[in-house]
């Protein structure tokens, strides 16, 4: 099963952009998308049934903002909307569905480079999304965690982590947490194949940031530590340019 994440950065600008020839070429089985900023019915669903796909939503209350999408190829025995904290669910954060032999959660952390607002509430979230992990794996042990982390874990995941420790998404205790995060029991799927640096997922649109590759790896695959033997591959797909983001693909058995 191919299973690809991706901030679309607003799901009607990136079909505009060609999304849909993309999406056949790539032709995952499930597309975890983030930050899909429209309502149900402010979207296509022809264009992706047409592929194949059975689409399942989150959408924010608010118009034009955050929201999380699962379009997949393969039937769920369950979907599963929300986390159940009011606060986040109000701005379609989280999505879950179950399939055999594993689940694939699909999450939109909070940014908090607006201001110290929106940092503070990323801090909380992420205290109260390790507590539903927790809970959540005694139930549904074998997770795949997809999507937009809004945080660079090591120095090797940005490309100026000097200039950047006091940025939002590198800073030392948002790292910190993605290390606690990881000894719940999970591994980067990324980095179990790649070690290596410049391999980034979101660029600014400013200084023209892309073309150098001036880059922040903040886009995940998270796999629970008893399914890592059925991974095959995991590759950024970075050629992908209907976003400031770019896909990340994970193939496991």
């Amino acid at each position: 099963m191919k299973i690809i994440t991706y901030n679309v950065n607003g799901i009607r600008s990136a079909l505009k952009k060609d999304f849909i020839t993309w999406l056949k070429a790539a032709n995952p089985d499930v597309l975890c998308l983030q930050e899909i900023k429209a309502q149900s019915d402010q979207i296509d669903f022809a264009l992706f049934s047409e592929l194949g796909y059975t689409a399942y939503l989150h959408p924010a209350i608010k118009k034009g903002y955050s929201g999380v999408a699962i379009f997949t190829k393969h039937s769920p025995n369950n979907i599963c909307i929300g986390c159940g904290i009011e606060a986040y669910d109000m701005e379609g954060r989280v999505i879950r569905a179950d399939f055999d032999k594993f689940s694939v959660l699909n999450i939109y952390m909070p940014s908090g480079s607006s201001g110290e607002i929106r940092q503070a509430f990323k801090m909380q979230w992420l205290d109260d999304f390790y507590n539903y992990i927790q809970t959540l794996k005694k139930t549904v042990p074998n997770l795949v965690i997809c999507g937009d982390f809004n945080i660079c874990h090591k120095p090797i995941d940005i490309h100026n982590p000097k200039a950047n420790k006091n940025s939002s998404g590198f800073l030392p205790e948002e790292r910190e947490w993605m290390t606690k995060f990881f000894n719940l029991g999970f591994i980067d799927a990324f980095r179990y194949f790649n070690q290596e640096s410049c391999n980034y997922t979101w660029w600014s649109f400013r200084t023209n940031a892309r073309n150098r590759n001036l880059g922040w790896r903040i886009d995940y695959h998270v796999v629970s530590e008893t399914i890592v033997s059925s991974m095959k591959r995991a590759q950024i797909l970075s050629e992908a340019k209907h976003s400031d983001h770019c896909p990340v693909l994970l193939e496991i058995l």
